[in-house]
Formats: C-alpha cells, sequence, structure tokens
C-alpha cells in the first residue's frame, strides 16, 4: 500500500499555525501509522514524502522540511530498525546536498538485511522523472546493443523503475480530501485501489487507517477482466 500525505498545511492554517506545526504533527501521524500498519501485518507502506516539485516551496519551509528529515532518521530510525523495518529509498539522488544523500543511505544500509515490513520512502520523487530516467536506460541499452527495441517488454521497463522488486501498491491511500495521484507512482497504479478521505494527514489515525483498509477489503478487483460475482 501507499499513502499520499496531505493536508498539513491547511490543518496548520485552521488553527492559525504556521504551516511547520502542520508538517511537525504531520511527522507524529507518520509514526503512528506505521506502527499500525506493521501491527496489522502489511508487508510494504510507500510513503510520499517529499516531490521532485516540493522544491518550488519556499526557502523557509524546504529547510524545516529537511530539519524533519534528518530528525526522523535521528530519532526514529533506530525504533524502526529494532522493529525488523527495511527502509528502502526511491526518488532522484543526483543533485541532492551530501547531507541529506547520505541521511538516506544510512536509513537503507542500517536496515538492509531487516525481514519484516518495507518502508519505501519516496523522496525528492515524481512519478514522470521516473518514467524519464527508465526510458533513458532502456535507450542506453538498445543503443549498447543489449537489448533489442521490439523485445521491450513491460518487465523491462519495471525493471527499471526506482521501484524494482517492491509489489505494485494494492491500495493509495490520499488525505485531505483532494482527488488525484500528483504524479505518484504513475506506472505502479495501474490496477491500484484508491482511497480519498477527507482526513487531513496530522489527524489521521490508527482509526482512520482501519477504515481505509476496511474499504479496502470490500473492493471487487478485477484488473480488467470480469467480477468474481457474475463468472
Amino acid at each position: 500500500m501507499a499513502l499520499i500525505m496531505d493536508g498539513n498545511g491547511r490543518w496548520a492554517q485552521a488553527r492559525g499555525l504556521p504551516r511547520t506545526e502542520g508538517h511537525r504533527h504531520g511527522l507524529e501521524a507518520l509514526r503512528a501509522t506505521i506502527r499500525r500498519a506493521a501491527e496489522v501485518g502489511i508487508d510494504y507502506v510507500t510513503v510520499f514524502s517529499f516531490s521532485s516539485e516540493n522544491w518550488a516551496r519556499p526557502d523557509g519551509e524546504v529547510s524545516y522540511l529537511m530539519g524533519l528529515l534528518r530528525r526522523f532518521v535521528q530519532r526514529d530510525l533506530s525504533e524502526i530498525h529494532q522493529a525488523n523495518i527495511r527502509v528502502r529509498v526511491i526518488g532522484a539522488r543526483e543533485g541532492l546536498e551530501p547531507g541529506i544523500r547520505g541521511l538516506l543511505e544510512e536509513a537503507e544500509t542500517l536496515t538492509r538485511a531487516n525481514t519484516g515490513m518495507t518502508l519505501v520512502v519516496a523522496f525528492n520523487y515524481g512519478g514522470r522523472d521516473e518514467l524519464v530516467r527508465a526510458v533513458k536506460a532502456l535507450a542506453e541499452d538498445v543503443a549498447q546493443g543489449r537489448l533489442r527495441p521490439e523485445a521491450i517488454t513491460e518487465d523491462d521497463i519495471s525493471r527499471r523503475l526506482d521501484t524494482a522488486g517492491i509489489p505494485d501498491p494494492d491500495l493509495i491511500i490520499r488525505t485531505s480530501g483532494e482527488l488525484r495521484l500528483s504524479n505518484f507512482l504513475l506506472w505502479q497504479a495501474a490496477y491500484t485501489e484508491f482511497y480519498f478521505s477527507p482526513v487531513l494527514w496530522p489527524d489521521f489515525d490508527a482509526a482512520a487507517f482501519d477504515d481505509a483498509l476496511t474499504a479496502f477489503a470490500e473492493r471487487d478487483r478485477r484488473y480488467g477482466g470480469l467480477s468474481a460475482k457474475i463468472r
């Protein structure tokens, strides 16, 4: 499953607080959701933590978000590791500030051998950018004679995505009532179920998470075929 954690700014605005307070409370909601996901036995959780478009936000907000990332790694990574959770980071790493890149690599390295839930952190990630990078890798393989254009398959594309080896999400949850993907997991979401919650992300708790799982359990997933009820 995957999470688009939306609504931090609106949560803060409704309370007369700076946007940074929304992000701080949003981090608390993330901690609680990770714990709940592990409790109910979900194998993979992908969180849209920072998009490749988020760099366009005000410098002060971006700086605060980078500080939250540092705080998350410094404070939470040990707990995540002790819970046997593996961290994997997707998104472009070229051009990232060395300290930030080092934090991401530290999280992956420390938890690499863990065998419990996999927490996939989408950082500096954009679905279109991911596809462009995959196409460039395919083009290079064709140019070097390692692959014939007519032989390219969906699997060839999937193996060159950041999510190679990670199952496509069965469910994407987006909070705050917005009804769009926002350039998230465009290839991987071909047959994903969507759940749009009106709850702003800082208020998203275990009960809201369980509501999403209950709604998902009631879906009839057909993958382009007929419903099992009418076969």
